[in-house]
């Protein structure tokens, strides 16, 4: 038996939690211990939602497994749908209740309640979060087409000949990593395309509104985690197409614009012709050619670690080293993914040999989940969170999407900053020994208001010699603009840029340093 102190996923009632929190009108009944309850802090104290998931506990304490459990679970149904009047009910069991048996589901079913009730049969010893929440939508979804499903042959399929298309957005959760702007990214895509949005679900939806998902003209995929098998299901049942294209990154957003008109029949000529992005310019400027060949490792859920990677490579000019997932039900794509970077994927939900990959391959940048922060951090590596888990602070305030063109342009800062701050920290080891950049000079930013530094080579002041080339005091000085000049330059290279000009004014002659001959010291320094 392994202890385990972290993990990368909750056991698959906390899947369903998800769905039901992201929905409205949705209650879940949760046959579970009290201790179970935990599950509640993830959506108010991590995600900072407003209120508490709409779950109701049977609560069941030791002293309670000697009786009838069963009545538990039927007397909390009751009293929540008598409380919260749901447009549907979906009712499961923890992992601890699952080894009591009481099959919650079909006791509620046999209720006779006036709503939909949805058991959730979600093996918690066997499966993990993203199943939970991928089962859960699929049958929630399933029990509110029911009706439809016999008048599926007459279907949709292509949008009728001059209708404006449309299109369901099927994926986005509570707890999911910049969902709730990566839905304003694909919305605002679809407008230029000229399709209407149907329904986005579960986030946001009702149960009216899944009952009317059929109505669309196709699908969109957005975390095939958490909505593959339900667009596989729409397709089979109601023949509604999906686009499997998830846009993140300039290269994906393009295929997924390729992908739905040739879904919706739309020519999208004009629509990529006036795709713009800054993160193609940004990576191709001078800054950014320090970056080229990074080595960089890449861990998260299966969705944004193949997405990472392709940005990493194609648009960064990255060098993965390491590529793998936690999600053992994508395992296939990222194993072909990582055999095109010529790497042997890493799939694995054991933080332990993610940290043992990243201290071998010694990459200078991580993305991956928290859990790769923390170990980078300890390895004193350059990180970017990238997927699920997250922690408080990947659900910013700010609009920070990861999808389309905006979140192309948060993923590059996201990304480069913290390699421009490795940049920054070896320029500073670089200048530690500088007389203007040492540990007990004062801060540079105080500019005038810093004492003078020994050994400054000022007019009036001192004098030093410099490369053979000694300046009398008093032998040149600076007017106010060519100082003002000067402190434009970065503080880690000031002193060197005086010193120069100063040497260049002694062999010149000139007992005054203006804009000029701070300019012509310049070009003569850089020949």
């Amino acid at each position: 038996m392994q202890l385990t102190l972290w993990t990368y996923e909750g056991p698959p009632h906390v899947g369903a939690m998800r769905i039901a929190t992201a929905m409205r009108n949705v209650h879940y009944v949760l046959h579970a211990p009290q201790g179970d309850t935990y599950a509640d802090l993830l959506f108010t104290m991590i995600e900072r939602r407003s209120t508490r998931p709409p779950v109701s506990y049977t609560t069941f304490q030791a002293r309670d497994l000697g009786s009838d459990t069963a009545n538990l679970v039927t007397e909390a149904v009751r009293k929540a749908y008598e409380r919260f009047k749901p447009e549907a009910l979906l009712v499961g069991e923890s992992c601890t209740a699952e080894l009591i048996q009481d099959q919650p589901g079909s006791l509620a079913q046999g209720m006779n309640l006036p709503v939909p009730v949805v058991p959730l049969e979600l093996p918690a010893y066997s499966r993990k979060e993203n199943w939970g929440a991928s089962e859960t939508f699929y049958h929630l979804v399933r029990a509110m087409v029911a009706d439809q499903v016999e008048q599926s042959d007459a279907g949709a399929g292509a949008p009728s000949q001059g209708a404006q298309p449309t299109a369901n957005i099927l994926g986005p959760t509570a707890l999911g990593f910049r969902c709730r702007d990566d839905v304003e990214e694909i919305k605002r895509l679809l407008a230029l395309l000229g399709v209407a949005v149907n329904v986005v679900a579960p986030e946001g939806a009702t149960p009216a509104d899944l009952h009317r998902l059929p109505d669309a003209d196709f699908n969109i995929c957005l975390y095939p985690e958490i909505a593959r098998t339900t667009c596989a299901w729409l397709k089979r049942v109601f023949h509604q197409p999906f686009v499997s294209t998830v846009p993140i990154g300039v290269g994906a957003t393009r295929d997924f614009v390729i992908e739905v008109g040739e879904v919706a029949g739309l020519d999208v000529t004009d629509a990529l012709a006036a795709l713009d992005s800054r993160l193609p310019w940004y990576s191709r400027s001078v800054d950014s050619t320090y970056l080229t060949g990074k080595r960089v490792f890449i861990f998260g859920d299966a969705t944004h670690a193949l997405a990472a990677a392709r940005i990493a490579n194609d648009e960064l000019a990255f060098e993965v080293v390491g590529l793998g997932t936690y999600s053992r039900e994508m395992a296939r794509e990222v194993r072909e993914a990582a055999s095109r970077y010529g790497l042997e994927a890493l799939i694995t939900d054991d933080y332990l040999e993610v940290e043992a990959r990243v201290t071998e391959l010694q990459p200078e940048l991580v993305l991956g989940t928290q859990m790769e922060r923390h170990i980078a951090k300890r390895l004193g590596i350059a990180c970017a969170v990238i997927s699920a888990p997250v922690h408080v602070q990947d659900f910013p305030a700010r609009y920070s999407p990861q999808m389309g063109l905006e979140g192309a342009n948060v993923i590059f800062d996201t990304w480069v900053h913290p390699l421009m701050m490795g940049l920054e920290e070896h320029l500073l080891g670089m200048f530690r020994g500088d007389f203007e950049f040492h540990d007990g000079a004062t801060a540079s930013h105080l500019g005038s208001e810093a004492p003078p530094k020994p050994g400054l080579v000022t007019a009036g002041v001192t004098a030093e010699e410099d490369e053979g080339v000694v300046v009398e005091e008093g032998s040149c000085s600076w007017t106010p603009e060519a100082e003002t000049e000067l402190r434009k330059i970065p503080f880690f290279v000031r002193g060197k840029a005086r010193r120069n000009t100063e040497r260049f004014a002694a062999e010149t002659g000139l007992a005054s340093i203006t804009v000029e001959t701070l300019y012509d010291a310049k070009a003569y320094f850089g020949r």
